[in-house]
Order: C-alpha cells, then sequence, then structure tokens
C-alpha cells in the first residue's frame, strides 16, 4: 500500500509552469488587488500560495531573497515584493503595472468610503458604526505593538530602546523621524560592539518546501533586465527624480509652496521615507504633520480613517489616501462648489507621492540584489529601528484612547461603553486569535446598535 502511494507521487511529478504573458500577469496583480486582506503578513502569505506554491512563477528561495531586500526598504513591503515579482517577470513595466494593481483598488474603495464618511458621518447608522470602529482601533493597535515587540525585543538592549522612544516621543514630543535617526545610529554602532543583541529575531520566511519547477527557479539565471549596471541605475535615478521633480514643481508653480496641494506631496515624500516597521511606525509621523502641523484633519477622523483603512484590501498605508482625501475636502482648494474635486486630487497626490520611492527603490536595488544573492547587512540599524517603533506605536496607541474614552477631555467622566468595546476586541485578538477585519465589522456593529437603540 504504501509503495503504490510512494510510486503514485513520484509518477506525478509537477511539470514546468508555462511562461505567462504580461496581460496574463496583470489579472492576477489586479485579482490580488482586491483580496489582499491580512496586512503584509497575510498578503505575503496569499503572495506565496499563489505564485510559489499553485502557479510555481517563482521558487521559494527566490521569493524569500526578494522578501528580505524588501523587508529593509522603507515602505510597504507587500506592495514591494509585488513590484519586485512583477519586475523580475516582465522588466520594468511588469513592475510597475504589479505594484500598481496591488494598490489601485484600495485607493477607491477608500475614496468611497471617505467620501462617505464626510458627506454622510452624522446620520446616525454611520455616526454608530464608527463610534464602535474607535475603541476597535486601540485594541488593534496595541496588538500591533504586541506583534512587533514579540518579534524584537527579545534582550535588554532592544527593550532599553523601546522604553528611551516611548519616552521621547511621549513626554519631550520628540518628531518621529529622530527617533529613528537615533534608533538606526545605535544599531549601526552597537552591532559592532554587541552583535549578539540586535539579531532580528524572526521575519515572514517560511519552512524550505519543494513546489516543482518554477518559471524563475533557483538556478535559473538572472535575465538580462534584472542585470546590474551603472548606466541603468544612472536611468531609473535620473527618471525619478525628474518625475518627483515635476510633480512638486507643477503643483508649486500652479499653487504656491504653502498651498495645500504642494505641501500634501511634499510631507507624504518624506512620510514614504520613513515608513520602517510597516505602517503603524509612520502613523504618529503622520499624525503630528496632517493633525497637529497642517490641521488637515482632526485627531477624531484619524482615528476614523484608520479603522476604514484596516477593513479595506491593499497594504494599510493606504491610510494616506483618506488623510489626503479629508485634507482636501476640508480646505476646499477648487472652491466650496467643488469639493469633491478637491478631495480627489488631494488623495490622489498623497497616494502617488507616498508610492513612488517604493518603485524606486525595487527598479535600483533589484538589479543589485539579483546579480549579488548575497547576505544583507543592514539587519542591525532595522533591528534597533524596529524596537524603537515599538515605543512609538504604545504612545500612539495611549493617544488614541484618550481621545476615544475621554471624548470631551480628562476633566470629564470616562466614556465607558468604548472601554468595555475595547476590553471584548482585546480578548478577541489575544485570546482567540480573531482576524483584524472580524473584529472592526463586530465593534461597528455593537456601536451602530448602541446608538440606534440608546
Amino acid at each position: 500500500m504504501d509503495v503504490g502511494s510512494n510510486h503514485s507521487k513520484t509518477s506525478q511529478i509537477p511539470k514546468s509552469p508555462t511562461p505567462i504573458t504580461l496581460a496574463q500577469a496583470a489579472l492576477y496583480w489586479l485579482k490580488l488587488g482586491f483580496i489582499s486582506f491580512g496586512g503584509p503578513a497575510g498578503q505575503i502569505a496569499i503572495m506565496h500560495h499563489d505564485l510559489v506554491e499553485e502557479k510555481r512563477w517563482i521558487s521559494e528561495k527566490r521569493f524569500l531573497h526578494a522578501l528580505n531586500y524588501c523587508m529593509i526598504l522603507p515602505g510597504p513591503e507587500a506592495q514591494q515584493l509585488a513590484t519586485y515579482i512583477g519586475w523580475l517577470l516582465h522588466r520594468t513595466w511588469g513592475g510597475i503595472i504589479a505594484g500598481g494593481l496591488f494598490v489601485l483598488p484600495s485607493f477607491f474603495i477608500l475614496v468611497g468610503l471617505a467620501w462617505v464618511y464626510m458627506a454622510y458621518g452624522s446620520l446616525p447608522a454611520v455616526a454608530g458604526m464608527l463610534y464602535g470602529f474607535k475603541p476597535a482601533v486601540v485594541a488593534i493597535v496595541l496588538f500591533a505593538a504586541y506583534r512587533i515587540g514579540s518579534r524584537v525585543l527579545r534582550n535588554p538592549v532592544t527593550w532599553s530602546i523601546a522604553a528611551a522612544a516611548f519616552f521621547m516621543i511621549f513626554v519631550f514630543k520628540l518628531p518621529f523621524p529622530a527617533i529613528v535617526l537615533a534608533a538606526g545610529l545605535i544599531g549601526f554602532v552597537g552591532r559592532n560592539i554587541f552583535p549578539q543583541y540586535f539579531k532580528p529575531g524572526g521575519g515572514h520566511g517560511s519552512v524550505q518546501k519543494e513546489f516543482g519547477p518554477a518559471l524563475i527557479d533557483d538556478d535559473t539565471p538572472t535575465p538580462a533586465h534584472a542585470l546590474f549596471s551603472w548606466v541603468k541605475l544612472a536611468r531609473i535615478t535620473a527618471v525619478g527624480v525628474v518625475l518627483w521633480v515635476a510633480m512638486i514643481s507643477a503643483l508649486t508653480f500652479r499653487y504656491g509652496w504653502d498651498g495645500t496641494f504642494p505641501q500634501i506631496g511634499w510631507f507624504f515624500t518624506k512620510a514614504a521615507l520613513l515608513t520602517f516597521g510597516g505602517a503603524y511606525a509612520v502613523l504618529p509621523y503622520v499624525y503630528q504633520g496632517a493633525v497637529e502641523n497642517y490641521q488637515w484633519l482632526s485627531p477624531v477622523q484619524m482615528i476614523d480613517g484608520l479603522a476604514l483603512g484596516e477593513t479595506t484590501p491593499g497594504p494599510l498605508i493606504m491610510v494616506v489616501t483618506f488623510v489626503g482625501f479629508v485634507g482636501g475636502w476640508t480646505k476646499e482648494v477648487f472652491g466650496p462648489d467643488a469639493i469633491f474635486a478637491s478631495a480627489f486630487v488631494a488623495s490622489a497626490i498623497a497616494t502617488f507621492f507616498t508610492f513612488l520611492p517604493s518603485f524606486i527603490f525595487i527598479l535600483l536595488g533589484g538589479p543589485f540584489i539579483e546579480t549579488t544573492h548575497g547576505n544583507l547587512k543592514l539587519t542591525a540599524p532595522l533591528t534597533a529601528i524596529t524596537a524603537a517603533v515599538v515605543g512609538v506605536i504604545v504612545n500612539l496607541a495611549l493617544f488614541f484612547a484618550y481621545h476615544v474614552f475621554w471624548p470631551s477631555g480628562l476633566d470629564q467622566p470616562v466614556d465607558w461603553l468604548p472601554v468595555l468595546i475595547t476590553a471584548i476586541a482585546l480578548i478577541a485578538l489575544f485570546r482567540f486569535k480573531v482576524g483584524v477585519i472580524p473584529v472592526i465589522l463586530s465593534c461597528g456593529i455593537l456601536g451602530m446598535a448602541s446608538n440606534l437603540f440608546h
């Protein structure tokens, strides 16, 4: 029986997959844009299942090699991984299409939700659901701090970095970029003095398995377009710089440097370069700029935007689309008769400037990574930055909790229903491992029921 079974297995060796066209790949990337729920871990798991196990477009070793590179870059690693694989398969346009379609569905869904939020957010049913969303966000941000912390806070040094980051942003309101820079320097210096404290504490890697031959296999030669050359490096750098300068210059020429649109472009360019450790890491910086400095939206609107971002496919950093939309709506750049147009353009500007660096990083660094296949040496600064991010996220959770539990200020009584909903959400996340989207939706239903039947 066993012999027959083994013979059956060996006789069913998978054949080499058929080469795919750019159009076929584009259809998959578009589908992925609609089903990419679950944050970066879930999105990467979907791509691994589809592209490594089922379709066999890329081998597991090459998949993980690409992922390791994406993990050290600022920006959404899952979107960058899709860009990388698309580029490897179908050159530059393959990467642009893969990365673009990964976020396009999320962009239009969030624009629609943001419009409903701004136009109809005062309706009892909508307001009640948003009332339930807010405490869920408090629980989810705390859970994010726990997940990242459990991966990186494994010794007294990383714990100290996290505590110092929390102290500096909570007490001294130190800007997030300064915290990232300081943590990176600590990691850079510390790897030579105490290297044992800066070893990465896990990642997205998976157990090596054999799924059959792949289009891009372990021993597949690097495609000609993916070979490193200084000419390609200079060309891509020039294109990236020209694109950024042209867009920011056009906006500045039309609206002035202090105008809403140029400032959105400039601000989200800086935010894109600081997205180490995931979207939660850059949220404090987005809050500091969008809420406190520019006053594009209120603290409550920021929390609502994060809740809506959690319920849509695509990377969580797509919350910038919501921030841009509300900023354009609030500032009425095109006047009171064209509020939606102003909001839509602002959301598109925020999204463009957030993701442009991700495409440039992949197209710039991909050839070097593919040519060398060497071990990356930036894990120590990344570990230190990620440790600092934990402290920053805890501060963000406390800030959200303050606005949710004491909506009228600390001098007023606590609102106990959001506290109860937060506790229920935390139990669901920690104890029962319920997914983020079911938690968000369940809390929204609780909030809506409370508001309608109160």
